[in-house]
């Protein structure tokens, strides 16, 4: 029963989560503009504005934003706490990419995350590559 209505909460907050695509494209052109120049130091110069703004821009398309939020812990964890964990290397990359693609828990709680199994792989690690990019 506890399950059943932790799946329903999930979801509704999942659902309450999306916006049109105007109140994403404003969310997130003001979240563009507050980083700081050390976010793209550890990755090569002329590939990580394309990779940080399209991870973003993917992140903003998707559900991503039902469970997580880049600052503070809503379900999951916030993208600065998993930045703070993993070092932004193609290992962490890769991993990280498959778990968001297969889903799984136990990292950061036991609440699952759900699988995005229709996410491409190259996709999935733009997404990555930005998350991890946001060091505090």
């Amino acid at each position: 029963m506890k399950k059943t209505l932790l799946a329903l909460g999930c979801l509704v907050l999942a659902m309450a989560s999306c916006s049109s695509p105007e109140e994403r494209s404003s969310t997130t052109s003001t979240t563009t503009t507050t980083e700081s120049p050390a976010t793209t130091t550890e990755t090569p110069a002329a590939e990580a504005p394309a990779v940080k703004g399209e991870g973003e821009k993917l992140i903003a398309k998707s559900d991503c934003i039902g469970c997580h939020n880049k600052v503070q812990k809503v379900i999951g964890p916030a993208y600065v706490d998993i930045a703070a964990k993993y070092p932004l290397n193609d290992e962490n990359v890769n991993h990280l990419a498959d778990k968001i693609i297969a889903g799984g828990k136990g990292v950061w709680g036991e609440v699952p995350m759900t699988p995005h199994s229709a996410l491409s792989k190259d996709d999935a690690k733009k997404m990555v590559s930005y998350i991890l990019s946001l060091k505090k």
